[in-house]
């Protein structure tokens, strides 16, 4: 899923998105409720309205957002922390410190109002590394939370409206996932995703915590491994039964002049590689000033049909948004083709 955090996915167009092979966006309800508001995407008609997109849409509880973002803006401003309470977490907005109150209940609401097609439930993500106890103590609030958020849904109908997901936390304990996953698949949701990777913690441990919780989520329900990440990352999340996912990787490293592309097309990307299949590179490397070649010449984004990298090159020393916007478009499509190609290859 291409990330749209604010209701957009920087840089690129709606009907760009669905060129490059997109069906399925991500929003943010964090930044939505704060700026412009999810009653006034409410009262537009919904996000897809909104923001012109015509498919499905998964948003975020904000968990997240409200840990990173919320704690750093308390910080920054003086007035006290993120803080934990029975109904949920209070926390300051990062845009102008004002005070703010997230329970699971309004977490629902907020994702209905906004039209969403795939709700997140409200979770605890902390940091990593973390002590025990901090990591305990998340895994016991996200279960209650998500026990709150079915009971929101089903009472106020929201049900009927969007799917429910439940979030497995735990980080890379074995204990603590094993614990979150039999607590959150034990409640009615319609998937489940594994949070609480890729927050400071190792690419190893990110690789166990996914190689613990996934193969205890169940195979009938859709499997999101949330945050990640690269494309070998991507493949390994695959490999032990992950369904779906976003990452910020294509479009932020496109903004700052990094590229995604094949190496060998024709791998067998389920399995192990002896020589790399795809690489990362930076355009602004002397090297490519004078290329008058595309980024990948199999490739038929908008960047690769028409330019060359040696006018790539320029625009990103020029620092001119039209050289972001192209990157964009070529990362979302090579990472879109990445998915075709492993569905191709499961489907055998």
């Amino acid at each position: 899923m291409p990330i749209a955090t604010v209701g957009a996915v920087r840089h690129v167009a709606p009907h760009e998105l669905r060129t490059a092979g997109a069906t399925m966006i991500l929003a943010n309800t964090y930044h939505l409720m704060l700026r412009p508001g999810a009653g006034v995407v409410a009262e537009r008609g919904g996000l897809h309205r909104f923001m012109g997109w015509a498919g499905p849409i998964l948003t975020d509880s904000g968990g997240f957002q409200v840990f990173s973002l919320g704690a750093r803006a308390a910080t920054r401003s003086g007035k006290g922390l993120v803080e934990l309470t029975p109904e949920g977490v209070r926390f300051r907005s990062h845009i102008d410190g004002s005070a703010h109150l997230l329970t699971p209940e309004l977490a629902v609401d907020y994702q209905r109002a906004l039209g969403s097609d795939i709700a997140m439930a409200l979770d605890v993500c902390p940091p990593q590394p973390c002590t025990s106890d901090v990591l305990h103590d998340a895994v016991a609030t996200t279960t209650a939370w998500a026990q709150r958020t079915i009971v929101h849904a089903e009472a106020t109908g929201a049900r009927d409206r969007m799917l429910l997901f439940g979030i497995v936390q735990g980080g890379a304990d074995p204990n603590e996932r094993r614990a979150s996953a039999a607590a959150i698949t034990a409640l009615p949701f319609d998937g489940f995703a594994i949070g609480g990777v890729a927050v400071g913690e190792s690419k190893d441990a990110v690789r166990r915590a996914v190689e613990i919780a996934a193969p205890l989520l169940p195979e009938d329900h859709p499997r999101y491994l949330m945050g990640i990440g690269t494309p070998d990352d991507l493949v390994h999340a695959v490999r032990n039964g992950c369904d779906f996912f976003d990452c910020v990787l294509p479009t932020r490293g496109a903004r700052h002049g990094r590229v995604y592309r094949w190496r060998n097309r024709d791998a067998t990307l389920l399995q192990d590689q002896a020589v790399p299949w795809w690489e990362e590179f930076s355009i602004t490397n002397e090297r490519y000033k004078t290329m008058d070649i595309p980024i990948d010449p199999q490739c038929s984004c908008l960047a690769c049909a028409t330019v060359s990298l040696a006018y790539l090159r320029h625009l990103a020393m020029i620092n001119e948004a039209l050289g972001a916007r192209l990157l964009s478009i070529h990362n979302l499509t090579f990472y879109l083709d990445l998915m075709r190609r492993l569905r191709t290859h499961i489907a055998g």
